[in-house]
């Protein structure tokens, strides 16, 4: 078990809070003024942890960083993706991973959101198997949020979780039958600026992780589960032998029996498509599943052939999940994970309830089809970012699931090559497109920098990889001199007369005072700069991580 640490931490006490000063090389230092309650989850015993999977990780971690920045070098000088031949005995060996626990082997539907309270009450209270609580692309990581968002976390598994809500005085709190919970920490490429060990930044992933363990642990224990997570944006095995590694440190370090943690992995990332078996393979003692995060592989598949004028993308609308290449995508995870005895898990629908009664029944019959067409493809469950979605989708599955799970489709239909994964789409790119894409990338990164990383837009609900896809098809157009429907080409000058459009347009729709005061500004400004630029930001929320506190 874990005993006591040299920390300088601001977090041990709001006084030393205030009095705390960095020194030239402390072992922790917690940078940020203290938030009320912070000392319950930011504990010697956390920090320890923490500056533990630190020191014997975060080099490693660098090392796949630099990887990944050399293989896309690889992909900008013509090499294409493709499935690996050194990995191909695992890809043919009969193996399977471990036994999924009790309370995940039924996971037909899983709501998903951000880590506040209100959130996390309805979630856990909403007609579904699982809630995964997202400190990464629903998040916006400022310190508030992390913080309280892991005492939200822990007041959850203890039972004690409240919220009143400010403006109608509603209280909020647990009902007896509660979603099992599972966490989403950040990717391996963001940092933690606000925690230091031995005078370098944390990992965001290993911030998230370690205080989860550290508070929840034994409480996870006695409520009959345990530490689960989904782990996103990996572009390699390797990196999910990273995860391993780190897990199996964590439970020595804990006490706990390997195996304990147990995670999910979202297969979001085009290099990840190629090597699905590889991912289980490493994780095989942690792994329950693989999750389609169709839109931010919509966006990895414009990022890694950013400079490939063949592979430019038709209007995001256009890109739907019926097209050969997510098809095939979907397919080919479907077959991977029910052979090796691991979930498949569907993706996110993006709609989301809507007053107008005539609205609400197309949006609704969107996401029927889309989770018929899921279960029908032999997905084990779903995503969605609405309690109100759970009894369509649910009906949706059970209209076609028998059992608890769908580990008995085998897919042994399918043969997916690398040519299936990488055809382009046919469609067009239209000035609705364009400007949809700068209205909502705009309105996103506006609203992420004031804290809030979920937002309901044009009656979608947007996070990161939705705002990523706006970012990147728009560099993509600019920078191939993409033509839209009407037979005009993208240049600057059309960006910048439609960006000064659409901001007139968001203008008349969210009011004056809010458009020029608080971040509209520094959000336009980013949006136009990332657009514009020969360099692309390989996330953007790197750059916008800057501007917050």
């Amino acid at each position: 078990m874990l005993g006591p640490m040299n920390t300088n931490s601001a977090t041990l006490a709001p006084s030393a809070a205030r009095a705390a000063t960095p020194t030239a090389t402390p072992t922790v230092l917690v940078a940020p003024a203290a938030i009320e309650r912070s000392a319950e989850v930011l504990t010697p015993g956390a920090l320890e942890l923490l500056a533990r999977l630190h020191r014997r990780f975060n080099p490693r971690r660098l090392e796949l960083l630099a990887a990944r920045t050399r293989r896309q070098r690889e992909f900008d000088s013509g090499v294409l993706p493709d499935f690996l031949p050194q990995t191909a005995e695992v890809r043919r060996g009969d193996w399977r991973i471990a036994p999924v626990p009790a309370d995940l082997v039924d996971r037909r539907v899983e709501i998903t959101g951000p880590v506040d309270r209100k959130m996390i009450i309805n979630a856990l209270n909403a007609p579904v198997c699982a809630f995964m609580a997202d400190f990464e692309d629903s998040c916006s990581p400022t310190w508030q949020n992390l913080v309280q968002g892991q005492i939200n976390l822990a007041d959850a598994i203890d039972g004690t979780i409240t919220h009143v809500d400010p403006a109608s005085g509603k209280l909020y709190r647990l009902g007896a039958q509660r979603a099992t919970l599972i966490v989403r920490p950040r990717g391996w490429h963001l940092p933690e600026k606000h925690v230091r060990v031995d005078g370098e930044p944390v990992a965001g992933a290993l911030f998230d992780v370690a205080l989860y363990l550290a508070r929840n642990h034994e409480a996870l224990a006695r409520a009959g589960t345990g530490p689960y997570f989904y782990l996103p944006k990996l572009e390699s095995h390797l990196e999910a032998r990273l995860w391993s590694e780190v897990f199996a440190a964590a439970e020595d370090a804990l006490g706990l029996k390997r195996g304990t943690i147990r995670v999910t992995v979202l297969i979001e990332t085009l290099p990840a498509a190629f090597e699905m078996d590889e991912i289980l393979f490493e994780l095989r003692p942690y792994v329950t599943g693989l999750n389609c995060g169709r839109w931010d592989y919509i966006f990895s598949f414009i990022k890694k052939l950013r400079n490939r004028s063949e592979f430019v993308l038709p209007d995001r609308a256009q890109v739907t999940m019926e097209r050969h290449f997510l098809k095939s995508y979907v397919d080919l995870l479907i077959q991977t994970c029910h052979r090796r005895g691991a979930h498949a898990m569907g993706g996110m629908a993006a709609q989301i309830p809507v007053r107008d009664s005539a609205a609400n029944a197309v949006a609704m019959e969107r996401v029927r089809a889309d989770k018929l067409r899921e279960a029908r493809a032999g997905h084990d469950g779903t995503w969605i970012a609405h309690p109100g979605l759970a009894p369509v989708a649910r009906a949706a599955f059970d209209s076609v699931m028998s059992g608890a799970n769908q580990l008995h489709v085998q897919r042994a239909d399918v043969a997916v090559r690398r040519e299936d994964l990488l055809r382009v789409p046919g469609g067009s790119i239209t000035e609705e497109g364009i400007r949809s894409n700068i209205r909502v990338g705009v309105q996103y990164l506006e609203a992420w920098l004031r804290g809030s990383g979920c937002v309901p837009l044009y009656n979608l609900m947007e996070d990161a990889a939705t705002a990523e896809i706006c970012r990147a098809q728009l560099w993509q157009w600019l920078h191939h001199g993409a033509c839209s429907s009407d037979g005009e080409q993208v240049t600057p000058a059309r960006i910048d007369r439609l960006f000064t459009e659409e901001l007139d347009r968001i203008h008349e729709e969210v009011g004056s005072t809010r458009l020029l005061g608080g971040v509209f500004p520094s959000a336009a400004r980013l949006m136009e700069r990332m657009i514009k630029q020969d360099v692309f930001d390989e996330f953007l929320t790197l750059p916008a991580y800057e501007l917050i506190d």
